[in-house]
């Protein structure tokens, strides 16, 4: 994930969860390989938006042979990417910048933003900007790839109501999450160690899926696929993931 897109946030919120990105983000996994397998698949230049502390970029890099071009707003995610990139020979291009102002020098074979980083994004204005700079970044045929959480309201009131709780089991992480209905939003509060040491905030906003396939039509793109999970299975009602796969027309 990335940081929240607004006017008034901070520079980056997920600078101060830096120090804990790994263990925060520890528990997904299986997108890597799909990215990969996207990645080995794309004719042209990489790029992941929200590329954090390379925890995708660097196995795409590593397992393709191929430059990726990371952008994020966070300089101490950022700092880690290079010098994790660098530890692992890897050749990543990053770029300190906002996914709703990014130009590339090259039309690029496949853009993904992994980890639900979109949600960090407030507005309709928001999404459509960045939508619409992939689009024009894309080379025809090329792919634009994320994943999110599947819209479910009663999911986000169940942990607001759950009050402050451990990240996950024996983990030294304590969040709360509260549920902004009027908004879409959820607000997660993480401490280190105990509640009220080292606080850290961040917002996502849901977005339903209707929304996604308008965001996908606006901006001239197409939907290739919907799955609903890293397995590449079509999307059941079960499911909680979207994994989205759009294409420029070519």
């Amino acid at each position: 994930m990335s940081e929240r897109y607004s006017e008034n946030a901070p520079m980056s919120e997920y600078d101060p969860f830096a120090e804990i990105y790994d263990e925060w983000s520890g528990h997904m996994t299986e997108d890597v390989a799909f990215y990969v397998d996207l990645a080995r698949e794309a004719e042209g230049p990489i790029v992941e938006l929200a590329v954090g502390n390379g925890r995708v970029a660097i196995p795409v890099a590593r397992e393709t042979g191929r430059r990726v071009i990371g952008i994020d707003l966070s300089p101490a995610m950022l700092a880690q990417a290079r010098e994790r990139a660098d530890a692992e020979g890897v050749d990543l291009e990053l770029r300190e910048g906002d996914m709703r102002d990014f130009e590339l020098d090259e039309p690029a074979g496949l853009i993904y933003s992994p980890f639900r980083a979109l949600l960090h994004m407030p507005t309709w204005q928001d999404r459509r900007r960045v939508f619409d700079l992939v689009a024009a970044g894309l080379r025809p045929g090329g792919r634009f790839a994320w994943n999110v959480f599947v819209f479910d309201p009663s999911i986000a009131a169940r942990f607001s109501a759950a009050g402050v709780r451990q990240h996950a089991e024996n983990s030294r992480i304590w969040e709360r999450t509260e549920y902004d209905p009027t908004d879409s939003r959820i607000d997660i509060t993480a401490w280190v160690g105990q509640p009220g040491e080292g606080e850290r905030k961040l917002s996502l906003w849901w977005v339903n899926r209707s929304e996604w396939e308008g965001l996908i039509e606006v901006a001239g793109l197409e939907v290739e696929a919907l799955y609903g999970g890293f397995d590449r299975r079509p999307l059941g009602k079960d499911d909680r993931e979207f994994v989205w796969v759009a294409r420029k027309p070519a």
